[in-house]
């Protein structure tokens, strides 16, 4: 058993199985539009949770952790932990956009409203503003977070004033985006409650 789960890609691979045995068993007969785009708000949650979670992480754990750790120690946070946290930070970024989009444009639970929502029409301000919310947040990793952490991280090379103003900056749009998605999270989870 220990075998089985310290290989994560098995792990993962057997909770999709298990999901395919519990969309089989609970919804075989539903695969329609409505079906897809509830399929897409799955993954667009769970997208999100990978984002969110690890913008968590870096503000709640690894930022304010980081000036208590040993000198020796730190090279194992910048070359192997943050590289690795930050892909999935940033490609959980796009995936929770990109799945987030297809549902406002798709049909389903409701005519899409892709347009509606960007534009702040009526009936769609709560969730365009949680929409715009989250597209300045993925903007923010990718265009400014993570070129920042590249050079922070030595990951590209830099001197040693320009790896220490880019993590500054790197910081300071994360714990932008920590803001961000408190309104951006609560826009989303009453965009049915309170469409206005």
């Amino acid at each position: 058993m220990a075998k089985f789960f310290s290989n994560l890609h098995a792990v993962l691979a057997a909770g999709f199985a298990l999901l395919l045995i519990v969309i089989f068993a609970l919804h075989g007969d539903a695969f329609n539009d409505q079906y897809l785009n509830i399929f897409f708000r799955f993954l667009h949650v769970w997208f999100g949770i990978i984002w969110i979670g690890l913008l968590y992480y870096f503000n709640f754990v690894q930022i304010p952790t980081m000036p208590k750790v040993p000198a020796e120690l730190k090279p194992g946070v910048s070359k192997f932990i943050a590289p690795s946290a930050l892909w999935f930070f940033r490609y959980g970024a796009l995936l929770t956009v990109l799945t987030g989009l297809a549902i406002a444009g798709m049909p389903g639970l409701n005519e899409p409203y892709l347009i509606e929502a960007l534009t702040f029409q009526e009936g769609y301000r709560v969730i365009g503003l949680g929409m715009w919310l989250a597209l300045i947040m993925a903007f923010n990793v990718w265009f400014v977070i993570w070129p920042n952490q590249k050079r922070a991280l030595g990951i590209v090379e830099a001197d040693d004033a320009t790896k220490a103003k880019s993590a500054t900056t790197a910081m300071m749009f994360s714990r932008i985006n920590t803001l961000l998605s408190i309104p951006m999270l609560y826009c989303m989870v009453t965009q049915f409650y309170l469409a206005r």
